[in-house]
């Protein structure tokens, strides 16, 4: 029959459809505060039948209870629970949780009742007596809406912080390997760790990991763990109480919290304060923790990554970071290699770049001459991807010419004419010394910390850095 092919076609869009849907949906948890059980017993058969998972409350308290023990996406609130209004209970639900949504639901519906609910921070109406198919329609756009705007957020997050990530479709075999470990530790549930230099990409491969995973349909949320001071990095995971610090004018939940479902990536982990680091490791053992100011314990269902740039067992040994905390989170570990460890990568790279910001900055794609190419294939790149982007897009704002020349380049860049020394090369041992220390002290913290990490004294390391700093 002519209709037949339309017909499949249909139909497989519709299971593909119904597919998404019983994902979404069965990733909310959802929360019924009402203080009658024949109408907690129906909504939870309705709910659980979508696939969500339901909780039930039979007293405001006992609602405010529950929400300090887990995180929920959804409340299906009753307007009249005993000699409480659930309307004085919508403020302290969202107060606990800012991105809940509250759907209320009573048999006294008014236009009056219905508007003050909505002026409080309830997301929609629910009269009594309801239908399954009414429940279905709510869930559903709730749970549409709450995908999009965790996509939202992502695609934001990365707009800002990144160019696309050619950094999985690298050519290197030594990024292929470290893909498809990536690709496995998707599937499971357990803790990574990315270590590598900084800017080789070590974000970009966690974010990869979360797409590649179970949680894909939930948040990444990105913790930088060197940009804060302790009290406001332990608010930033954690969430604070109003009141616990100066400026803690509300309650706020924090990245935890926010992560709910999906990953939460820690950002050079080894920075993070020591005491912050005993909250961390409860975490990951528990998935309890307690917002600052606050002692209420709390849960949330949420897969760690982290990421350094240190040596993290040499930081054991000098106490400043926990090696029960390092177990935890080096269940699986990743190395990335640095830039100069996969040549092949970078004029590709840099084509890819070229052509990312002359479409941002509305402009025809220059070309790369001879002299450029290998300007930036001698380079040692000790910043990495991320300098090499940084190099790119500079030239490009500064540049007039559409054939980009080894000028457009830093001179560090420009002047790179030959190949980096390599362990077994044709090359001294002073070379292959001074190109190693260089490439330590480019990644380290500090001079101390590089030092550590030679394993010699910072003073010679000091007198090392002069001379190589006059020789140039």
């Amino acid at each position: 029959m002519p209709d037949c092919p339309r017909a499949r076609k249909k139909a497989v869009r519709t299971a593909r459809r119904l597919v998404r849907y019983a994902t979404r949906v069965s990733q909310l948890h959802v929360l019924i505060v009402d203080d009658e059980k024949n109408i907690r017993a129906t909504l939870r058969v309705c709910l659980e039948g979508l696939g969500a998972q339901v909780a039930e409350s039979a007293s405001p308290q006992a609602a405010l209870d529950a929400m300090g023990r887990a995180t929920y996406d959804v409340v299906f609130l009753d307007l009249r629970l005993g000699m409480h209004s659930g309307l004085d209970l919508i403020p302290l639900l969202l107060a606990e949780n800012p991105n809940l949504t509250i759907i209320v639901v009573t048999a006294y519906a008014t236009v009056e009742t219905a508007v003050e609910a909505m002026r409080r921070g309830a997301w929609d109406y629910l009269p009594k007596p309801f239908a399954p198919a009414q429940i279905r329609h709510l869930i559903e756009r709730v749970a549409q809406q709450r995908s999009l705007s965790a996509r939202a957020d992502d695609l934001e997050n990365r707009l800002r912080n990144e160019a696309p990530d050619i950094l999985l479709s690298s050519s290197s075999p030594a990024v292929r390997s470290v893909l498809e470990v990536v690709s496995r530790a998707a599937q499971a549930e357990v803790a990574v760790l990315f270590r590598g230099e900084s800017g080789t990409g070590k974000g970009v491969l966690a974010r990869a990991m979360h797409e590649q995973s179970k949680r894909h349909e939930s948040p990444f949320v990105v913790v930088n763990c060197p940009t804060l001071s302790e009290e406001l990095l332990a608010s930033e995971l954690f969430g604070h109480a109003k009141g616990a610090f100066t400026g803690a004018v509300r309650d706020q939940p924090g990245r935890v919290e926010s992560a709910q479902g999906g990953t939460l990536f820690l950002d050079e982990i080894g920075e993070m304060p020591a005491n912050l680091q005993a909250k961390l490791l409860r975490f990951l053992q528990d998935k309890e923790f307690e917002r600052v100011g606050e002692t209420r314990t709390r849960r949330a269902d949420v897969r760690v990554a982290a990421a350094t740039n240190r040596d993290l067992e040499v930081e054991v040994k000098t106490g400043a970071f926990r090696e029960d905390l390092l177990y935890r989170l080096n269940v699986i570990e990743i190395k990335v290699p640095a830039l100069r460890e996969r040549p092949e990568d970078i004029l590709p790279l840099a084509r890819h770049f070229l052509e990312f910001f002359a479409r941002a900055l509305g402009r025809p794609v220059p070309e790369l001459s001879p002299a450029a190419e290998q300007a930036l294939a001698s380079y040692a790149w000790p910043g990495n991807v991320r300098e090499l982007r940084n190099t790119i897009e500079r030239a490009l704002i500064l540049w007039p010419s559409p054939r980009l020349e080894p000028q457009a380049f830093p001179e560090r860049i420009a002047g790179a004419k030959q190949p980096q020394p390599t362990v077994g090369g044709d090359f001294t041992l002073d070379a292959i010394e001074r190109a190693h220390i260089q490439s330590v002290l480019a990644r380290s913290t500090s001079l101390d910390a590089a030092a550590v990490t030679l394993g010699i004294d910072s003073s010679t390391l000091w007198r090392k850095r002069k001379r190589y700093e006059e020789a140039s």
